[in-house]
């Protein structure tokens, strides 16, 4: 394996102005650090992750725990924080959180007690004062992505702003016969987010004048073949139909195109659809939605938990995440008079 002591000698440095140089921490000159890279480069020198550990008393990796890894929205996150990590030579470990008390339980007693990362990022998770106490106790910085928590430095999105803005796209071009899709009340856990968006739906039909239809809520489960079966639910059972929908998510939306093509609905024609999410098939489907940014919440989080490791920033009051209308091809002014769905 190539030494240090090479990298400096190819340098014309010394061995303290490399470890500074491909730490990054300490003064360097550019002109060094630009030997120093090029001589590592050259040899092909890696930094050991042991040694610089040993010297920093920092293991360069950093915890994230999440509730899911098989969800796209989660992924997303993930992959913000991966890559903005990476480009600052940071690893992480990931901790996800089950439904299994007891597996979530030794994540916080045992997985991050072993000191193997520097910080924790959490997404999503709603941490009870047990577990909010067990974090803090680490002595290492915190960042969440959620909900508020006045104990941790938190990124938030106002879910309920986020639906009531997605349920007055609607209402501004006209309609108020309008459906939700949101979620089953196992899903219904870690902030509440589709209770949260359902208030904001209410809210809007509310500020309208618009009592809100109970045939016209449907719960599903946040994918796509949920938004798939709830839009079946809503279009095929008897009675009036609605005009728009409003799903909690892209996924349920995008699932809620495919139910209404195949049950002979036009989409925008017959029938408005829009989401949450910002999903990366929204373009694919020209559906209308409220992209959150999810890969920009990941990053966004990833260089906050470096701020605070590099810097030792104090703990913050809660800093919104931004939010965006993207209007699509999805939705449109409602049909005079209603149609009805083409034959198959």
């Amino acid at each position: 394996m190539v030494s240090i002591d090479e990298v400096a000698r190819l340098a014309g440095v010394s061995t303290a102005t490399v470890s500074r140089a491909l730490s990054g921490r300490g003064h360097v000159s550019a002109a060094s650090r630009d030997r120093v890279l090029a001589a590592a480069q050259t040899l092909g020198y890696v930094v050991s992750s042991r040694a610089s550990s040993l010297a920093s008393g920092r293991t360069r990796n950093i915890g994230v725990v999440v509730p899911y890894l098989d969800r796209w929205f989660f992924s997303t996150v993930l992959s913000g924080v991966s890559s903005a990590l990476m480009r600052q030579g940071y690893d992480i470990t990931l901790y996800n959180i089950t439904a299994d008390e007891d597996v979530r339980r030794n994540v916080f007693d045992t997985a991050l007690r072993r000191q193997r990362v520097d910080a924790v990022i959490a997404v999503s998770i709603e941490l009870d004062e047990a577990e909010t106490t067990r974090l803090l106790e680490l002595g290492l910085p915190v960042i969440a992505i959620g909900g508020p928590n006045p104990q941790l430095d938190t990124l938030t999105v106002d879910d309920g702003a986020v639906a009531q803005l997605a349920t007055e796209h609607l209402l501004s071009l006209g309609h108020t016969a309008i459906a939700h899709i949101g979620a089953n009340p196992e899903f219904d856990i870690d902030f509440h987010i589709p209770t949260q968006r359902r208030l904001g739906f209410e809210k809007a039909l509310g500020d309208a004048g618009i009592t809100p239809n109970p045939a016209f809520l449907e719960p599903a489960d946040f994918t796509v073949d949920g938004g798939y079966r709830a839009a079946k639910q809503l279009l095929g059972r008897p009675g009036p139909r609605p005009t728009a929908v409003f799903a909690a998510s892209d996924e349920m939306a995008i699932g809620a195109v495919l139910a209404a093509r195949d049950l002979g609905f036009r989409v925008p024609e017959d029938l408005s659809i829009i989401g949450i999410d910002g999903h990366e098939l929204g373009e694919f489907f020209q559906l209308t939605t409220v992209d959150q940014f999810p890969l920009g919440q990941g990053e966004r989080a990833a260089s906050a938990v470096l701020a605070k490791l590099e810097d030792a920033v104090p703990a913050a009051a809660p800093s919104a995440l931004p939010y965006e209308l993207i209007v699509r091809g999805t939705t449109a002014r409602p049909a005079t008079p209603p149609k009805k769905p083409r034959a198959r």
